[in-house]
């Protein structure tokens, strides 16, 4: 299933102006919207800049893959919380 993952430059500057860590990257699919603080793509994967057909989003760099990706959550820098990209487990052996 192909993922396009960008940086929502939104949060990064909510994030400044109020002290939060929300997540910035987001890993979208035709089917449902992930948030993270990590993406780990595990396989190929390409870098796409096109200003003249934005994603939706608004995004105009992002990066593309069909290969597995993990999307990591930071609650706190001690604390991780790995959600897999594929069957949405936390911690699922398999997928990690």
């Amino acid at each position: 299933m192909k993922k396009r993952i960008h940086v929502n430059q939104h949060v990064i500057k909510k994030n400044r102006k109020t002290g939060e860590r929300e997540p910035v990257l987001t890993v979208k699919t035709y089917k449902d919207n992930k948030y993270g603080h990590e993406v780990i793509i595990n396989g190929p994967c390409r870098i796409v800049y096109s200003p003249d057909k934005p994603l939706s989003c608004g995004a105009h760099v992002w990066i593309e893959t069909d290969s597995e990706v993990e999307v990591i959550v930071e609650h706190h820098r001690s604390d991780r919380d790995r959600i897999c990209g594929e069957c949405d487990d936390r911690g699922h052996e398999a997928c990690l």
